[in-house]
């Protein structure tokens, strides 16, 4: 598969982009295209941060994922704003990372520096099934029509924790 890459800010050739963290990561390591520290206090809205990059997949059986990186999000509190960032196989505008501090009120905030690698950007198969649109709820199977006893009967969490 090849990826349009456009280097949007020409410090992330010194920063060593592109790299991949490791011979076998998933993730590209993403920069935080900052001119100067961001602090990011806890609980406040997330901040808008330039990836300094665009791509262009082009093949619509594709996407990419972008993730917090794990070690900042676990020990330091720092998640993506938005949870999971979707880049289409057709969007070329430029990534931008939603940063958000997870820390509660009165926790430490996070200081992002420029170049600081924040985010991963992961490449995966999209599936689009062909619905077959259905008028109303059929019976689970292995019950009667109407009975109501099959997965999902209970609703949301119905099945517990354990």
């Amino acid at each position: 598969m090849k990826v349009g890459l456009h280097i949007l800010d020409p410090r992330l050739t010194g920063w060593g982009f592109p790299r991949w963290g490791s011979a076998a990561a998933a993730g590209l390591d993403l920069h935080a295209c900052l001119d100067a520290a961001l602090p990011l206090e806890p609980q406040a809205p997330p901040a808008l941060i330039p990836a300094g990059v665009s791509v262009r997949i082009g093949d619509p059986d594709w996407c990419g994922l972008v993730f917090p990186r794990s070690g900042l999000g676990h020990r330091e509190g720092l998640v993506l704003g938005n949870g999971t960032g979707v880049i289409d196989a057709d969007y070329e505008g430029p990534l931008l990372i939603s940063a958000w501090n997870r820390n509660p009120p009165g926790g430490a905030a996070i200081r992002i520096e420029p170049g600081e690698r924040i985010a991963q950007l992961v490449f995966t198969r999209v599936m689009r099934p062909d619905f077959e649109i259905r008028e109303g709820m059929p019976a689970p199977e292995g019950s009667a029509a109407g009975e109501g006893a099959g997965r999902g009967a209970g609703g949301f969490g119905s099945t517990g924790r354990r």
